[in-house]
């Protein structure tokens, strides 16, 4: 692979005025998709006279392109510790209640904004060398809160508000019945490697004639290790959970990047492949090549490759999103949902938020038609030598707080576990992992859904 060129500088970011009405519309949008049948009710700054006054804290904070905010103050609700921006009154009380009124002395409406609209990223120039904004630069990371999705926090503050005011109690969303949803998905990068780690893991087990077998097996051309779509479905199946598979419809080599697919998606042998896994309950989706995340020609030629089993979603390749181009890329291709957004360096939640959004098109101040369900656990992230080199007994125990606050908010929690991590040479993030990483969502109730599906729960 040649050397990377240095990478242009960003344009200028483009943004239409961010008004308070705007961050008010966006962000009460999202708190009425979170609960079950909000009852009305006014909320706004004290101007508008609503029944739930959020004091205005933000100033003239989104006048102006600058991507971090004043140092949150940390305030103690529902038994966390939650960092809340925009609080100029750090000393009043966090929420007055009085006979049909209701006060929120910190700017929720301001921090839920900046967080879920991804502000820091759009104004940032901070990038790593596939052009993502890098962990290290966020307020997550600052602040120390990337495991805690504290604009479900501040909604929370909110629907304490509301029932106040209304006397009516108010329920997080449900999912097909249950009180959170998981989103079990699978990028397939590569389809013919694995040979070599399954000789190694044979070896030192001792075990000559499976490696033997193995190694016969290469020379005579038959599915490699990691050829196993149909194991990984039935391993997804066992906890009665539906596999989304992201395909790499590209496998020509990225300029100055890494590499794509090892397969030719669009096949006749491998798109009926993968229509007989759709028609046993997976979800085809694309994964959008190394590049495609700034180009939409070349994002909507990659989805029609695929288009005989009629994608919605999409994830892209190494989880690229340049923030002032993505988005505006994802709507031109037409994409029903996307699943990229999770930071590669640690699990948690990238815009604080633990459920499905629609992201802000800052042009034009108003929210995207297509959704993002966002990712919350990688198995690269666990293990990788770049990321948090966690040791196999160390991962469930840093995961069951991130799961308990997905099912406290009834939200989704999105696993991507690589078809290449199901090869048992992989005692890491492997398959034991996986199976106790499931257990865990199903002895905590989670509805097993696709993207699809989840789209058509939180929008139909």
């Amino acid at each position: 692979m040649a050397p990377a060129p240095p990478r242009p500088a960003l344009p200028a970011p483009v943004v239409a005025p961010v008004t308070p009405e705007a961050r008010l519309a966006y962000v009460l949008r999202h708190f009425r998709l979170a609960y079950e049948q909000v009852p009305a009710v006014t909320i706004g700054y004290p101007a508008a006279q609503p029944a739930i006054t959020v004091t205005n804290g933000a100033g003239g904070f989104f006048d102006r392109p600058a991507p971090y905010p004043p140092a949150p103050n940390f305030r103690e609700w529902g038994g966390q510790s939650v960092p809340f921006f925009f609080d100029a009154h750090p000393k009043a009380a966090l929420l007055e209640l009085r006979e049909d009124q209701a006060t929120i002395n910190a700017d929720v409406i301001a921090a839920s904004f900046y967080l879920l609209s991804g502000w820091q990223e759009y104004f940032s120039e901070a990038r790593d060398q596939h052009g993502r904004f890098p962990y290290a630069a966020s307020v997550q990371r600052q602040y120390g809160f990337v495991a805690l999705p504290v604009v479900n926090h501040y909604f929370d503050v909110l629907k304490t508000a509301v029932e106040h005011v209304t006397g009516r109690p108010l329920r997080p969303r449900r999912w097909a019945g249950q009180p959170f949803a998981a989103f079990i998905t699978h990028d397939i990068d590569n389809l013919h490697g694995g040979w070599a780690t399954a000789v190694r893991h044979a070896l030192r087990r001792g075990r000559l004639t499976r490696a033997a077998t193995l190694l016969v097996a290469r020379v005579r051309s038959q599915p490699a290790p990691w050829n196993n779509l149909e194991h990984v479905q039935a391993e997804t199946a066992r906890f009665g959970a539906p596999s989304t598979f992201f395909i790499l419809a590209d496998n020509r080599p990225a300029p100055y990047g890494p590499a794509n697919a090892d397969y030719t998606a669009d096949a006749p042998a491998f798109l009926n492949r993968l229509a007989t896994l759709a028609a046993t309950g997976a979800e085809i989706a694309g994964h959008g090549s190394y590049g495609t995340a700034e180009n939409p020609g070349r994002l909507r030629e990659e989805r029609k490759r695929l288009q005989p089993l009629g994608p919605a979603g999409n994830r892209f390749h190494y989880l690229c999103w340049e923030p002032t181009r993505t988005p505006e890329t994802l709507a031109l291709a037409g994409v029903t949902y996307d699943s990229t957004l999770g930071f590669a360096e640690h699990f948690g939640f990238r815009n604080s938020y633990c459920q499905p959004f629609f992201p802000f098109d800052f042009p034009r101040g108003r929210a995207h038609s297509f959704l993002e369900i966002p990712l919350n656990v990688m198995d690269v992230t666990l293990h990788h030598p770049s990321y948090l080199r966690l040791r196999p007994e160390e991962i469930m125990p840093a995961l069951r707080p991130v799961l308990a606050e997905i099912a406290r908010f009834g939200g989704v929690a999105t696993v991507l576990w690589h078809n290449a991590n199901f090869d048992p040479a992989n005692e890491a993030t492997g398959p034991r992992q996986f199976d106790e990483l499931m257990r865990e969502l199903r002895q905590r109730g989670a509805a097993f859904l696709t993207g699809t599906q989840i789209v058509r729960h939180l929008c139909e």
